[in-house]
């Protein structure tokens, strides 16, 4: 794994810079004209890009992450488990993906048009690059995040915890508990938060739905089942035996 993910950070770190301008390409959108990005400390514009090419690494390495991972596991798996957690490792790694994906695209234009329309008179805009930096990598991680949520419902049913009806009848419950995380997870504005929350709870419905065509496909006995041992012969048959031989 780390070797996989040291292949791909050398191959990108000659374009550091331009990553992070691609980075923070939502944000110089929305600065208003003859505002900058800034950089408050020595080291920043070269630790900065720096960092950021080493998290886009490992980004970009997670199928390796989890081939590896898959590698490591299934030959502890009986037949039917290996064929429900590759789906599941696949999908996980392009919800992931498609999380990352919606912040950058939707999330962050809207979000950064918010609060620069929202900067009172007198005030210039001119955010330091490591500070964005960390805030939205924590929105990428908490996008990724809340994008799994259809894997942890198939698993929770899979696993005998829950199971379909049940969520659905907690679905009120869940709405609200959305929407908190949403609350916590993200900057204090109603549109990050909306965002988040949103498409959660659709998530949840998605893989309750899945949980479903995956109980009807589930088989009424594993594959890895060994065959019922035979009954032990009686004494009558053991005669009869013994009489045939003789």
């Amino acid at each position: 794994m780390l070797a996989g993910i040291t292949v791909v950070f050398i191959c990108l770190f000659p374009f550091a810079n331009d990553l992070y301008t691609t980075l923070a390409q939502p944000l110089i959108d929305q600065l208003p004209t003859g505002s900058t990005m800034i950089a408050t400390e020595v080291a920043s514009p070269f630790l900065t890009p720096f960092k950021f090419t080493l998290v886009g690494a490992f980004f970009l390495a997670i199928p390796w992450v989890l081939y590896q991972v898959w590698r490591f596991i299934a030959p502890g798996l009986f037949a039917n488990e290996r064929r429900m957690v590759l789906p599941l490792i696949v999908s996980s790694t392009l919800l992931f993906y498609a999380g990352m994906s919606f912040a950058y695209f939707v999330v962050f234009p809207l979000m950064f048009e918010f609060f620069i329309g929202t900067t009172p008179q007198g005030v210039a805009v001119m955010t330091d690059i490591s500070k964005y930096l960390d805030f939205v990598l924590k929105l990428f991680f908490a996008f990724g995040l809340a994008f799994e949520i259809p894997i942890a419902t198939i698993l929770m049913v899979w696993a005998g915890i829950t199971t379909p009806d049940k969520l659905v009848a907690k679905r009120p419950f869940i709405i609200v508990g959305v929407f908190v995380i949403g609350m916590l997870l993200t900057p204090p504005d109603i549109i990050s938060q909306t965002l988040l929350a949103i498409p959660m709870w659709a998530l949840f419905e998605l893989g309750v739905i899945f949980s479903r065509i995956m109980l009807s496909r589930r088989p009424e006995a594993d594959d890895d089942t060994p065959p019922p041992e035979p009954p032990p012969p009686s004494a009558a048959s053991q005669e009869d035996f013994y009489d045939r031989k003789r």
